[in-house]
């Protein structure tokens, strides 16, 4: 009795496994296809992207060394300056320090220019005449 038991439920698997297979296999003819209308294509106008503004400006001390680097990136501008280490410390060190940060340009400020001065400040009005004599 249980060699039938255990027969009917793997027979029911396999003959389930075998439709499956013979459903899932494709068919012999190509499926059909439906005309797609063409559509002619406009053209396409590429422009070329405007080369962005990099300007980049070392200082050097007299041997030769790169001391300080002006990075001028479109609107934002960033200073960078090598990691010395104090003394005879090693990088790496606990004295040597670790890598050295850009300094980032935030705000700046015309202190060192000349104000051009307007009419109204001068006190001075070009475009009246003198007072008349009595």
């Amino acid at each position: 009795m249980t060699r039938t038991s255990i027969l009917v439920p793997a027979l029911l698997l396999t003959l389930s496994a075998h439709t499956a297979f013979a459903q899932s296999t494709p068919s012999q003819a190509p499926p059909k296809l439906e005309k797609i209308e063409e559509v002619a294509d406009d053209a396409i106008t590429v422009t070329a992207k405007p080369t962005p503004e990099h300007k980049i400006t070392e200082k050097r001390d007299n041997s030769g060394q790169v001391v300080e680097a002006t990075v001028k990136s479109g609107p934002s501008t960033y200073t960078l300056k090598p990691n010395r280490p104090a003394g005879t410390a090693l990088p790496g060190d606990a004295m040597g320090g670790a890598n050295r940060g850009p300094q980032w340009t935030v705000m700046e400020f015309d202190i060192g220019k000349k104000k051009k001065k307007t009419t109204e400040e001068d006190g001075s009005t070009d475009s009246t005449a003198p007072p008349a004599v009595k």
